[in-house]
């Protein structure tokens, strides 16, 4: 969801820093969280903030402040990235079934879907709260595909993150790498995914 359906890491870093700035602490939490992308909240929190505030406050309470900043400064500017929309009718003209596979928290799934008007194309939505494992695990893939009725090698996943892709390698899946918060070069270098592409418009433009 995060960097594929929108193309949101700026705000996490906003929302990062103003937790911050709540807690006067002295390294703003989030300046460099690239390689923590995809990961679960558990990871996320203990990478970030210091051990005495997550004693203090414990690692769900920070994720749920935390996730509620994001949401309160993304509201107002959130938007389907590039060519999303038309991408997703044209998979649901094709009989292609769809389902969301997101470490964050179902609140932050449910609030992209509904705030970018994309909630009708996705029968499965399956959250880091759904699952004992976040990826690079591919617990979350696995768990989507199951709830469509479909075999991990039917399945197609549409990833941002080096942990994404390697829980969509490990669950047995094509990966389609969308270079929106690494680069191309960064992508290639790091993971292994079927294709990479800037945004849907790429697709979009091959399938014509």
């Amino acid at each position: 969801m995060d960097g594929v359906l929108v193309n949101n890491m700026k705000v996490h870093f906003l929302a990062f820093a103003e937790m911050g700035a709540r807690y006067n602490l002295q390294a703003e939490p989030g300046q460099d969280f690239s390689h923590l992308n995809g990961r679960g909240n558990e990871d996320i929190i203990r990478a970030l903030f210091p051990a005495w505030l997550v004693e203090q406050k414990g690692v769900e309470g920070l994720a749920t402040e935390k996730e509620a900043v994001y949401r309160e400064i993304y509201a107002p500017t959130i938007k389907p990235t590039p060519g999303l929309v038309e991408f997703l009718q044209r998979l649901r003209a094709e009989g292609v079934a769809c389902a969301v596979g997101s470490s964050g928290p179902r609140e932050n799934v449910e609030f992209v879907l509904e705030r970018c008007g994309i909630e009708e194309f996705f029968s499965v939505r399956i959250s880091g709260d759904m699952v004992t494992r976040c990826k690079p695990d591919p617990e979350i893939f696995l768990t989507a595909a199951a709830r469509l009725g479909l075999a991990p090698e039917e399945c197609v996943v549409f990833e941002d993150a080096v942990a994404g892709v390697a829980a969509a390698r490990a669950a047995g899946m094509k990966v389609v790498a969308i270079a929106s918060t690494h680069t191309a070069e960064e992508l290639a270098a790091k993971t292994s995914p079927d294709l990479i592409v800037n945004d849907f418009t790429e697709l979009l433009a091959v399938s014509h």
